[in-house]
C-alpha cells in the first residue's frame, strides 16, 4: 500500500541562534500508509505536536522534507492551501475556535472556503453531523448553547466536512469525562471505517491508543522511538516504561504476573485480549475453562 505521509530527515529547531534554541523534531523519517488509524504517543516535550503541525504545512521544516500523497508540500509548484484541505488538523480544545451564529454555519465554514456548491456543502454538513452524533435540529442552534462534548463534536465535524484524505486529531478528548471520551473516539473510529481515510490520533492515554489504533508511533526526545503495529509496540512494554510512558493498567497486571513467575504473555493491552490470554493460559495448564 502506498504511503500517504512520508517524511525524510524532518528536523525543526526553535529559536535558532538564541539561548532558547531547542530541536523539537530531529531527523524524523516516517512512512504512514494510506487508510491506517495510527496513534501518536510520547511524554510532554517529545515532539508530537510539532511533528503533526508539519504535516499540513503550519510549520516549515528547518531541514528535511514532508510528502503528502507523493507531493513535497514545500515545492514551489504546490499550493499549501490545497495541502490543508487534504490534511485536516483538529487542535486540542477545538471548540474554542467556534465562532459562527449556528452549528450549521460552523461546520459549513471549511467546505464553503473550498468553493463547493451549496448542495454539496449541505450534504457534507448533514452527513458529518450525523456521523459525530449531532441531531439535525442541533444544526440550527448557536454553538454556544451546547454542552462541552457537543461543542467538541461540532468542531471535529467542521474538519471532517472538508473530507480530507488525512485527519489528524491532537488530544481530541482532553477535558472530557470517560463517557464523553469513549463516545467521541468511537465516532472517529466509525468515520475512519466508513470513509477509509488515514487517521492520526495524538493522545496521552495509552488506553485510548491501544483500544482504537492499528499502529502506534512513539516519540521520545524529538525522535521516533518506534512506529509499529499495536501488538508489536506492547511487546516492548518494559522499554516504554523505561522512557517514562505509562502502559495500560491491564498491561501492568500481566507484567506483574510475569514478575511473579507466571509464564504468561505480557503484550496484553485490552480487556478482551486479557480474557483470551487468561483462558489460553488456563487451558494450557489443563484447568477447566468456563468462559
Amino acid at each position: 500500500m502506498a504511503s500517504i505521509i512520508r517524511t525524510e530527515d524532518l528536523t525543526y529547531t526553535y529559536s535558532i541562534g538564541t539561548p532558547f534554541e531547542k530541536t523539537a523534531v530531529n531527523k524524523v523519517c516516517l512512512d504512514i500508509e494510506e487508510g491506517t488509524f495510527s496513534g501518536i504517543i510520547g511524554h510532554t516535550g517529545s515532539g508530537k505536536s510539532t511533528l503533526i503541525q508539519h504535516l499540513n504545512g503550519l510549520i516549515k521544516p528547518t531541514s528535511g522534507k514532508v510528502f503528502i500523497d507523493g507531493q513535497d508540500i514545500w515545492d514551489k509548484e504546490v499550493r499549501i492551501r490545497d495541502i490543508r484541505f487534504k490534511v485536516g488538523l483538529v487542535f486540542q480544545y477545538p471548540e474554542y475556535q467556534l465562532f459562527e451564529e449556528t452549528v450549521y454555519k460552523d461546520i459549513a465554514f471549511g467546505p464553503k472556503n473550498m468553493g463547493l456548491t451549496d448542495e454539496e456543502i449541505d450534504r457534507r454538513v448533514k452527513e458529518t453531523a450525523e456521523l459525530v452524533g449531532l441531531k439535525q435540529e442541533t444544526l440550527y442552534k448557536s454553538p454556544f448553547e451546547l454542552s462541552g462534548g457537543q461543542k467538541r463534536r461540532v468542531a471535529i465535524a467542521g474538519v471532517m466536512a472538508m473530507e480530507p484524505k488525512v485527519l489528524i486529531l491532537d488530544e481530541p478528548t482532553a477535558g472530557l469525562d470517560p463517557k464523553g471520551r469513549d463516545k467521541i473516539l468511537g465516532q472517529i473510529k466509525e468515520y475512519h471505517r466508513q470513509k477509509h481515510i488515514t487517521v492520526l490520533l495524538v493522545s496521552h492515554s495509552m488506553e485510548d491508543i491501544a483500544k482504537f489504533a492499528d499502529k502506534i508511533l512513539v516519540m521520545n526526545k524529538a525522535e521516533v522511538f518506534c512506529y509499529e503495529d499495536t501488538p508489536d509496540v506492547f511487546k516492548r512494554s518494559d522499554e516504554l516504561a523505561g522512557i517514562g510512558l505509562a502502559v495500560p493498567q491491564i498491561t501492568k497486571v500481566f507484567l506483574d504476573l510475569k514478575k511473579r513467575g507466571i509464564d504468561i504473555r505480557t503484550d496484553v493491552y485490552t480487556t478482551e485480549f486479557a480474557k483470551k490470554t487468561i483462558l489460553e493460559y488456563l487451558e494450557r495448564k489443563g484447568g477447566a475453562v468456563n468462559a
